[in-house]
């Protein structure tokens, strides 16, 4: 009874195969055909990023931009792959895209803050405000830019810190981007005590920024009383130097201002309180 359960099993099977075989034909093509379509649809992905990171590198593109752009024609490659992949396969791709669509618009709800980081990334690339190795000052954040990725963008911060900071705060605040430009000015408060001679203090101040070789004269040299405080006379000395030499020749300069100002008995006023100590008599205090 079993073989004969069996037997018939296995003619029913072979006559199925024999009437459809030209409907499995054409299965094991598509399949095999959707198989190498992913395969190359792949690799074509793989080397056509690769191809546009080494052309925008060629042509001096900014590292953040070439990887930014790169990723995303990667990407896209591989997302055109698979909907061939389901089209070979029999799969009525509009209504795929309907539901990726559909799909998209809820994830897109679901994940406001994610998309608008997205959409940062994107305005950063576009527009470049801050690029990989710039010293950039972004909200209380500050350091080195190392990428700039599609979400985040990230520092190196001058103690050797990784701060990892989301695109949308990167664009909603204030980037100040201190080494875009290669000359940058500085501004030195040297205050004095108030009995100290005015045209010497200009003098002093002004004949060691003059030199120093780094200081860029051709840019003018401001040495000026700015400001009689309360407790001393602030003058202002503002220069020019490049970026590189920027906290080497203010730290030099602070130096020598006050070696000179000691050395010609010049006082450099520091904040004092004075009490004043009132004793009262036994009679007031009866």
């Amino acid at each position: 009874m079993n073989e004969q359960l069996l037997t018939d099993g296995l003619n029913q099977a072979t006559g199925w195969l024999a009437n459809n075989q030209t409907l499995l034909l054409e299965y094991a093509v598509n399949l095999v055909a959707a198989v190498l379509i992913l395969i190359i649809g792949l690799f074509v992905a793989k080397m056509a990023g690769k191809a546009v990171s080494r052309l925008l590198a060629m042509r001096g593109v900014d590292t953040t931009v070439s990887d930014f752009l790169s990723a995303i024609v990667r990407y896209a490659m591989i997302a055109f792959t698979l909907i061939a992949v389901l089209g070979r396969l029999g799969v009525q791709t509009t209504s795929v895209i309907a539901v990726m669509g559909a799909a998209g618009l809820a994830i897109g709800l679901a994940l406001q803050g994610s998309l608008s980081n997205l959409a940062a990334g994107v305005l950063l690339v576009i527009f470049r405000p801050i690029r990989a190795g710039e010293y950039v000052v972004i909200g209380a954040a500050e350091g080195t830019v190392q990428t700039v990725q599609i979400f985040s963008t990230t520092l190196r911060s001058a103690d050797d810190k990784i701060i990892v900071i989301p695109n949308g705060k990167v664009i909603s605040g204030d980037i100040i981007n201190v080494t875009r430009e290669p000359n940058r000015r500085r501004d030195i408060i040297v205050g004095v005590a108030y009995n100290a001679d005015i045209d010497l203090v200009k003098k002093i101040l002004t004949d060691i920024v003059e030199a120093d070789p780094r200081v860029q004269q051709d840019k003018g040299i401001v040495v000026r009383l700015n400001e009689m405080a309360p407790s001393s006379l602030n003058f202002i000395v503002r220069y020019w130097t490049v970026n590189g030499d920027f906290l080497s020749v203010n730290w030099d300069l602070l130096e020598n201002f006050k070696r000179a100002l000691d050395k010609h008995n010049i006082g450099i006023p520091f904040p004092q309180l004075d009490v004043h100590m009132h004793q009262k008599s036994k009679q007031e205090n009866a």
